[in-house]
This record gives C-alpha cells, sequence and structure tokens, in this order.
C-alpha cells in the first residue's frame, strides 16, 4: 500500500496549516508555500480568498476531494433542513474512509481510502469497498480478519497525536468500530480551524 506523502504535505504548505496535525509535517519548519514563489510577502485575503481557502483547506483535509465530490456532497447538505455547514460537516464525517481513519485503523486519511479501495473493511459484517459510502448511526465497521495483523494498522493504533470522538465506540483488541451518532462541527476533533460557514459563503456566490 503506497503512502501519498507528497501529495498530503504539499496540502498542508499550500494551506499555511498542519492540516491534520501530523509531526512530521513540513509546515512544522517552513511557514511559507511551496514553489519558488512560496516565500513571497502574504498579502490579505479578500473575503472571495478567505471563503476559497476554507473550501480547499475543508476538501483537502478528507484526501483531497474532487471539487465535483465536493460540490455534490455540498449540495446534499444544503437540501437538508438546518444549518447547511452543520449538515455538510456531518456528511463528511460519514464518509467510510473518514470514519476508518477517526478509528484509528490507519495512520492518514489517504490511507483510509485504499484501505478501504483494497477490501479490508467490513460493514455489519459485509465488505465494502467503497470509500465515499456513508455510513448510518448504528453500523459496525470492521477490519477483515485477514488484514488484522498490517503493520499500518499497528502503527496507527499507537499514534498519540489524535484521539477518537466520542461518536464512535472503538474495540482496539477486535478492530471494531461503531457509528454512534452524526457529529456537528463541535464535536469533530479537527487538529485546526474549520470553518464551514464560509464554504456555505462560498457556494452561495459561486
Amino acid at each position: 500500500m503506497t503512502k501519498r506523502t507528497s501529495a498530503k504535505y504539499k496540502i498542508d504548505r499550500r494551506m499555511g496549516e498542519n492540516i491534520w496535525g501530523r509531526p512530521k509535517s513540513p509546515i512544522n519548519k517552513r511557514e511559507y508555500g511551496p514553489g519558488q514563489h512560496g516565500q513571497r510577502r502574504k498579502n490579505k485575503l479578500s473575503d472571495f480568498g478567505t471563503q476559497l481557502r476554507a473550501k480547499q483547506k475543508l476538501k483537502g483535509y478528507y484526501g483531497d476531494l474532487t471539487e465535483k465530490q465536493f460540490r455534490k456532497i455540498y449540495g446534499e447538505a444544503e437540501r437538508v433542513r438546518g444549518d447547511t455547514g452543520e449538515m455538510l460537516i456531518g456528511l463528511l464525517e460519514r464518509r467510510l474512509d473518514a470514519v476508518v481513519y477517526r478509528a484509528k485503523f490507519v495512520p492518514t486519511i489517504f490511507a483510509a481510502r485504499q484501505f478501504v479501495n483494497h477490501g479490508h473493511v467490513l460493514v455489519n459484517g459485509k465488505r465494502v469497498n467503497i470509500a465515499s459510502y456513508r455510513v448510518s448511526e448504528g453500523d459496525v465497521i470492521s477490519v477483515r480478519e485477514k488484514s488484522r495483523q498490517m503493520a499500518l494498522i499497528l502503527e496507527a493504533i499507537q499514534l498519540t497525536e489524535r484521539d477518537v470522538p466520542d461518536y464512535l465506540e472503538v474495540d482496539n483488541n477486535k478492530l471494531t468500530a461503531k457509528f454512534v451518532r452524526t457529529p456537528g462541527l463541535g464535536d469533530v476533533p479537527y487538529p485546526v480551524q474549520m470553518e464551514p460557514n464560509l464554504v456555505v459563503e462560498y457556494y452561495a456566490k459561486n
């Protein structure tokens, strides 16, 4: 299983923030963006620029989703009654790759996508290999028995840089996670501030 380290680190530097809270992020050493113009003085962002940055940061956090994927999820959140920003976060956190990442079965969201795609994950006892599969409250997500001794899993479980949120009930011995409830923004342990309200403003104008 390959690791897309260069891709995720490039996102960190483009955003100017360590968006996954990883100790190895280059932003910990170089707070400027990538490329030959990365060290130029930063100009103050316009309202549009601030909204775009908020969208890019949230989209990048979940494995750098394509614009088409992210826009589709936003469209679903917009159609549901309630706060669109909160609904957006809830839908993103219900993605199977996001749940696998939150349960600490893998070290990164990129690894979670591959882990699911390669058929290592079961939902309610049935194999699901679609990373965007949407889990429901009460679903039990587990690692296939043949996959439980993978070094990737053992590495992830020992990570101290992030905790399992309380909307999941995780059994590290059985490598199972129950999705208890759909979280809101305040429930999700983002290492940096996410601003879904600015994402809503961005799409409202574009």
